[in-house]
């Protein structure tokens, strides 16, 4: 096996994802009713195809470094773009994409400091229900049928989930990385 990382079906579908998120994010800022529509129909795919990569990477025994960073990043850049944009149009408050960003970057570097101590920390239900929660939020937000009450339900769920899944994240983090550990001084040498 060679330095390189070969371009597998999975990784592939990963790279068709990532590829599809400005084309998402010009069509909802497009002030045309069709434009929202493809937007919606695309945002759509770019999220079903979350679920292909990582079936078929396993089912093909092609798990790789690159495609356990890009699935999840994928999956991060799409929402976040895909709410930024509706930020624009004033579809959606700043508050809950704040919210959002706020818990995968807290989350992204919680993983990020597990790993470093040789842990890892694998996704949960509830990280899965978030993500679902958050994909069909942002899907219905785009469609924009103007049923204001229900964008807002769907997305106080998919807030309510962020927050729960990303509380549950830290909990399980602490769990495994500081319990039985003295904590260390900081490297101010501050106790």
């Amino acid at each position: 096996m060679s330095g390189r990382a070969s371009l597998n079906p999975a990784l592939v579908v990963t790279a068709a994802r990532i590829a599809l998120i400005p084309v998402v994010m010009v069509l909802i800022l497009v002030d045309d009713t069709g434009g929202r529509y493809w937007a919606f129909a695309l945002y759509v795919v770019a999220a079903v195809t979350d679920s292909i990569d990582g079936w078929l990477a396993r089912s093909r025994g092609e798990v790789t470094v690159a495609g356990t960073f890009l699935d999840p990043l994928a999956d991060k850049l799409l929402v976040i773009g895909a709410l930024l944009c509706l930020i624009e149009v004033g579809d959606v408050a700043a508050w809950i994409v704040m919210v959002i960003i706020a818990r995968e970057l807290a989350v992204t570097g919680l993983r990020l400091v597990a790993i470093s101590e040789n842990l890892v920390i694998p996704a949960s239900n509830v990280g899965k229900a978030k993500t679902l929660s958050q994909n069909i939020a942002v899907a219905w937000v785009i469609l924009n049928l103007g049923a204001a009450w229900v964008d807002a339900a769907l997305l106080y769920v998919a807030v309510v989930l962020t927050v729960l899944s990303g509380a549950y994240y830290f909990i399980m983090a602490r769990r495994r990385l500081f319990v039985g550990r003295a904590p260390a001084p900081d490297a101010a040498g501050d106790p």
